[in-house]
């Protein structure tokens, strides 16, 4: 039986993973009424139609962001890198290539530094703060491309998932130990550990989990519950610790992704090492989104999608693949005109069937922005992907500049753009 959801109306909307332990991955509103609209197909009719020249830039901006510029002045600094970046370059913008946390070996230089990646992604455990510093410098020469630096994410979740303890960095709590803390109290800490990050030169954390597990299925659900990834078995518990954490990562000028849309509590499968995990419960409007919409009310930079098929959502395809979860839900539902992010498509078991390029070109179609890519080698291939997809469909090349733009409004509001 459906359960209503009930969310907040968002006045503004900011610009604004996920791994599990031993994993390489980063992840396994505007609301007129009480309850989610149902209405609208986008499989039919996209609430988020792109044009040959898009103007979807979000409506504000992070409060707690590096840079203090009039509102115009994002705008025609954007405007000002797509018409210099070249289709390559912008397609590269849309990549999160994965990286060793301790640096990047000769193999990822060389595919950073040639394709310029858009954002790195960090994978495995990292060093001491000072060793992270200098390996991020190193990162940002290679990937800068026209005055754009790229995003720099860890998974900084905490407990088994923190990708970065090393010296400097504070050992962080499981999300069911945070959630047992005050607002204010797990606010001042995200802020306390984001300002470790900046100091580390990472300026995303793919986090805060907002998917809820009930307690009845803790034990059986390998993504989340098994590690202690939740903030609570309700929406109104979950949604109080993810809305502590974003405030406290944006006070600190982090930026920061509520994942994984619609919501990964009720599988049992974990996508990074499993293939066919579905979930046959959650439906368009489900009680169990609130989280996210608590998350995007508090300033997310960005929504990551799941790898999961939600047969009562979309039957045919995979939730990162899907209109109706993307361009429906998160762009109609919850109003989100932000950086939409997959969870992890290079390494992950549940897409391996799928043709590399085809996960990024699959993904941008839907709706989608930034594609999360565990595997440095598959960069190049998803990269010509994207380039021969917009040369062949010019639907799918205002679709690509629509992304590129969102993306490229984040970064100039986390002071990653540089304009003459």
């Amino acid at each position: 039986m459906r359960r209503p959801v009930t969310l907040i109306a968002l006045t503004a909307l900011a610009v604004t993973g996920c791994g599990d332990s031993g994993s390489p991955t980063a992840g396994p509103s505007t609301v007129p009424s009480s309850s989610i609209p149902v209405t609208d197909d986008p499989a039919t009719t996209p609430t988020d139609t792109p044009t040959d020249t898009p103007t979807d830039t979000p409506t504000a901006t992070p409060s707690a962001t590096p840079t203090s510029k009039p509102p115009t002045s994002a705008a025609g600094c954007v405007d000002q890198k797509l018409r210099i970046l070249t289709l390559r370059e912008k397609a590269a913008q849309l990549i999160m290539t994965g990286i060793d946390s301790t640096g990047m070996t000769s193999a990822q230089r060389a595919v950073v530094q040639q394709e310029k990646s858009g954002s790195v992604f960090l994978v495995g455990n990292g060093g001491s703060l000072s060793h992270t510093r200098t390996a991020m410098a190193a990162v940002n020469t290679a990937a800068t491309v026209k005055g754009v630096r790229p995003l720099i994410a860890a998974d900084q979740e905490g407990g088994q998932i923190q990708r970065l303890k090393g010296s400097g960095f504070d050992r962080i709590p499981a999300a069911t130990v945070q959630g047992t803390w005050s607002s204010s109290k797990l606010t001042a800490q995200a802020q306390h550990w984001g300002s470790q990050l900046k100091e580390a030169g990472v300026n995303v954390d793919l986090a805060p989990v907002a998917d809820v597990v009930p307690s009845s299925l803790k034990s059986q659900n390998a993504p989340i519950g098994q590690l202690d990834r939740e903030y609570g078995d309700t929406p109104e518990e979950a949604g109080q610790g993810v809305r502590a954490f974003v405030q406290g990562m944006r006070n600190a000028g982090i930026a920061t992704s509520v994942k994984h849309f619609p919501g990964l509590g009720r599988v049992r499968g974990n996508t990074d090492f499993s293939s066919g995990v579905v979930d046959n419960v959650t439906e368009r409007g489900d009680a169990d989104l609130q989280p996210f919409a608590n998350g995007i009310k508090a300033g997310t930079s960005m929504v990551m999608i799941s790898t999961v098929t939600y047969t009562k959502i979309d039957p045919k395809n995979r939730a990162v693949f899907s209109p109706t979860v993307i361009q429906g839900m998160v762009r109609g539902d919850l109003g989100w005109r932000g950086v939409v992010i997959t969870d992890d498509v290079g390494a992950a078991a549940e897409v391996a069937a799928v043709p590399a390029g085809e996960r990024a070109t699959r993904f941008v179609a839907a709706g989608g922005d930034i594609v999360i890519n565990a595997k440095a080698g598959l960069t190049p291939e998803m990269v010509a992907a994207l380039v021969a997809k917009a040369q062949q469909d010019k639907f799918f090349a205002a679709q690509l500049t629509s992304s590129v733009r969102r993306v490229l409004t984040l970064k100039e509001d986390y002071g990653l753009v540089s304009c003459g």
